[in-house]
């Protein structure tokens, strides 16, 4: 059933951004979906249709956000078993593995996570989002490992949506880099966006795309004549751009261990403990694990958080760093 979101502004909300006010006048729906809905054109100011979100409101202004009905998935289901954390009848937390997306894409449509929990429970998942990504709340990248809270109705998905955008989710990451951090722990704020030489990419701007804040910290340096300097590092975000974490690492020239896109030309492995070297040559992912998830549960309103082991592939390479220091 179609809902409309229509007020008329009055004098305290002159000049606020219209998806600003609209988010202010109707909390139950966040901001990101109202910016979506004005680009879809399901936004009519003074009866005119209104595409660009950031458009500044007057006194008197008719609004009226159409809120559309929303659709069914179309997915096929796919049988893969899903390493499920926690789960009441609003979400469900779930340990990612690496290697497989969370939903159907350009050149995969069947095998993604999105298509294991229509196979797990089709009819429990929220819809308000992209038809492709029911119970999609937030996003790990295929070769990242972790902890990915799902969204099993529409009021759980906005309240969640709203923790996101607001940046009060807890997301802490472990990483392995290549070389040491200087210094060995801060913050990195910079601007992320599409890179303009490979579209697939991200890239850090000085003036243009959206605000991205990493704090990290050194958590073990690897450093010997037996092995190349590695570093472990924990992060934790204060947003969540596309990519940020490896993005932010190559910024600071010290790209992850097993990243294929955003690395460093480095030497060649040599001289070192010949497991150690298989095992970090023939690594098929990132060294990126999403750790720790943190929020307040949408109905109960209390603080949950959740940590996840590092995977063995992960932790076996450690384990050998580790000897070689010994």
């Amino acid at each position: 059933m179609k809902k409309n979101i229509s007020f008329i502004v009055k004098e305290q909300e002159k000049n606020l951004r219209v998806d600003v006010l609209i988010n202010k006048r109707a909390e139950f729906i966040s901001r990101t979906r109202i910016k979506n809905l004005i680009l879809k054109e399901k936004l009519k100011l003074n009866n005119k249709i209104i595409k660009n979100p950031s458009k500044k409101v007057s006194v008197g202004d008719f609004i009226d956000l159409q809120i559309p009905e929303p659709k069914t998935a179309s997915l096929k289901p796919y049988r893969f078993r899903l390493k499920i954390i926690y789960e009441d009848k609003d979400l469900l937390v779930i340990d990612k593995p690496a290697g497989i997306i969370m939903h159907p894409g350009a050149g995969n449509y069947d095998k993604t996570i999105v298509n294991a929990l229509m196979t797990y429970n089709k009819n429990s998942l929220s819809n308000i989002g992209d038809e492709l990504r029911p119970g999609i709340v937030h996003r790990i990248d295929k070769n990242t490992s972790g902890l990915v809270v799902i969204a099993k109705n529409n009021e759980t998905h906005e309240n969640l949506s709203k923790q996101f955008n607001d940046h009060t989710i807890k997301r802490v990451y472990q990483l392995l880099i290549w070389g040491k951090l200087k210094p060995s722990y801060g913050r990195i704020e910079t601007f992320i966006t599409r890179s303009s030489k490979n579209r697939q990419l991200m890239e850090v701007s000085s003036s243009k795309g959206k605000k991205a804040i990493t704090n990290y910290k050194t958590l073990e340096i690897f450093e010997n004549q037996r092995t190349p300097t590695l570093s472990l590092v924990e992060c934790k975000l204060e947003t969540g751009r596309t990519h940020q974490i490896r993005v932010h690492m190559n910024y600071k020239g010290n790209s992850i261990v097993g990243d294929d896109k955003y690395k460093k030309k480095y030497k060649k492995l040599k001289n070192i403990n010949l497991d150690l070297q298989k095992s970090i040559t023939k690594l098929n992912r990132q060294f990126l694990h999403a750790k720790t998830l943190g929020f307040i549960h949408p109905h109960t309103k209390k603080e949950m958080i959740f940590s996840s082991l590092l995977p063995q592939d992960l932790n076996n390479i450690l384990k050998m760093l580790r000897n070689t220091e010994e």
